[in-house]
């Protein structure tokens, strides 16, 4: 046993001692809220709907492509649409890059400043310790994934008017109706993108690169659209994530469908258990040295 886990049993066999009242949530919090990254990552995702406002503004009217309407060629019909297509845009890809900062940067971050021994010689319990790491990683990343939504849909109000959700396949649905409908997708997609904070989190307790944390998970996920893209594996892709990352799409229907949703979530969650058992596994019986 390290030097570490010495510390660690000694101190929590101490007088007085509770496990449960180290490394407070809101402690946690704080400290993430802080960091420069976190500021960074906020503000990116604010700006984009305005980017993308600016972007309408300058092209004109978006058409559609060979008589075919999409999703981004009603972006100006109302402010939901707008939402809708700041979604869109974003969810194969930006979206992923705060949750894989979040949860990446979590234990190897502190292994990389070599405070991850002083914090578990203080003594924080590993359990307890990973607990409200991934607990606030989690609320940052669910966090980001509200904020761009929440921002698109006051800017594309006050640009493009309050009105109903104009389906590029044919109908509408009241504004009401539709922001309802926009939650249901948020939720999705923060429910798709546990895999990705799996990875991370996963990563996180094996490496002390945060760096190498976060752009592994980035890249795993970007492999699985990849592999998603392939065709020739069949129905295998059922079995993918990243195949079921646009099933949001179901609820922006005149008829919510939930079954692409539901088969999505069932992937997504069993495989973000299995990855943060695995990071609980490792770092339980890992020799902190830094």
């Amino acid at each position: 046993m390290s030097a570490v886990g010495h510390v660690e049993k000694a101190a929590e066999s101490a007088p007085g001692y509770r496990a449960r009242h180290t490394l407070p949530l809101r402690v946690e919090a704080m400290r993430q809220l802080r960091r420069r990254r976190t500021l960074v990552v906020g503000a990116v995702l604010a700006v984009l709907p305005f980017v993308l406002i600016a972007a309408f503004a300058i092209g004109g009217q978006p058409s559609g492509r060979n008589g075919r309407v999409t999703l981004i060629d009603t972006a100006t019909a109302s402010g939901v649409n707008f939402t809708a297509t700041c979604l869109f845009v974003s969810a194969g890809f930006l979206l992923v890059v705060p949750v894989a900062l979040f949860c990446g940067d979590t234990v190897a971050s502190e292994a990389g400043w070599s405070s991850l021994r002083y914090l578990l010689a203080a003594p924080v319990p590993r359990t307890r310790l990973l607990v409200s790491k991934l607990t606030v990683a989690l609320a940052f990343s669910a966090a980001a994934m509200v904020l761009l939504p929440v921002v698109a849909l006051a800017a594309g109000t006050a640009a493009y008017g309050w009105g109903p959700l104009q389906i590029p396949t044919g109908g509408s649905l009241p504004g009401t109706t539709a922001v309802g409908r926009l939650a249901i997708v948020v939720a999705f997609v923060f429910v798709g993108q546990l895999v990705t904070a799996g990875l991370a989190f996963w990563l996180s307790t094996v490496t002390d690169a945060p760096l190498g944390a976060v752009g592994g998970a980035v890249g795993l996920t970007i492999v699985g659209n990849v592999l998603d893209a392939v065709t020739a594996l069949g129905h295998w892709r059922d079995f993918l994530p990243a195949h079921w990352q646009f099933a949001w799409a179901d609820a922006l229907q005149p008829r919510l469908e939930w079954g692409g949703m539901i088969k999505g979530t069932a992937v997504s969650v069993a495989y973000a258990l299995v990855l943060f058992a695995l990071a609980f596994r490792h770092f339980r019986g890992k020799d902190v040295v830094s």
